[in-house]
């Protein structure tokens, strides 16, 4: 099998190897404990130094995707998910793989000037618009999840999407832009006037609150999204394993 890297893209090669290499370890083929290619063999065929080959697997070692053993090669780790998704998902996704069925309550977009806060988040001007998308979704009987969410206008997103499909499947397959990094905050609230009456609850009513922040494969900011949930609707799940 020959691999190889775009030397002229503005994407680092060590995140365009990183790609690579998740994108090998879902092959079936690697799923029984296979050996990866030799790191000497696939720098040569990528055209990179072992250093910036190993950055890549050693992302994926500290993740727990890969292990590596002296003398013996690199290897996908025991009981790895093979599908990325797994990891973190689109609302939609999280929803499918629970067995949810979701309906879509409200759907409004708009362009807006970013306040300062999400100026810097994206590293834009605060006189450049960007794209605002608000949906109010929750199970068939009642609504419980505001969100609010912003994107870069590196995207391309031009506001005639049909943003009722997956999100990040519209990032990759219209645009081909791939979400890959997800940061999350994670909070209780106070329910405001507009959250309330959005979520049919009273003022002040406990809410979870969930701040994610998505980037690129080459780290670059792409969404900045608000999560407004029903605390009597929604549990949020960590699963850790040691």
């Amino acid at each position: 099998m020959k691999f190889s890297l775009n030397h002229k893209s503005h994407v680092p090669l060590h995140i365009q190897a990183e790609e690579l290499l998740r994108n090998l370890i879902q092959k079936e083929e690697y799923q029984d404990g296979k050996l990866l290619p030799n790191e000497v063999d696939l720098s040569k065929q990528l055209a990179i130094s072992r250093t910036t080959l190993r950055q890549a697997i050693n992302k994926l070692v500290y993740e727990g995707l890969l292990t590596r053993k002296k003398g013996v090669g690199t290897r996908v780790a025991e009981g790895t998910v093979s599908s990325r998704s797994m990891n973190w998902l689109s609302f939609s996704q999280e929803m499918e793989a629970r067995g949810i069925a979701i309906r879509n309550y409200e759907l409004n977009l708009s362009w807006i000037f970013p306040d300062e806060k999400l100026a810097n988040f994206f590293e834009i001007s605060t006189d450049k618009k960007i794209l605002k998308l608000e949906r109010l979704r929750g199970k068939q009987e009642w609504p419980f999840v505001f969100f609010v969410s912003y994107f870069h206008p590196r995207i391309g997103l031009t506001g005639e999407e049909d943003f009722r499909r997956p999100l990040y499947e519209i990032f990759e397959k219209d645009h081909s832009v791939i979400a890959t990094l997800s940061k999350e905050e994670i909070s209780a609230t106070a329910a405001d006037p507009f959250i309330a009456s959005k979520l049919d609850v009273d003022k002040n009513s406990p809410i979870l609150l969930r701040k994610r922040y998505v980037f690129d494969q080459g780290d670059r900011p792409i969404e900045y999204n608000i999560g407004y949930y029903r605390a009597d609707s929604f549990v949020y799940t960590v699963e850790s394993r040691r």
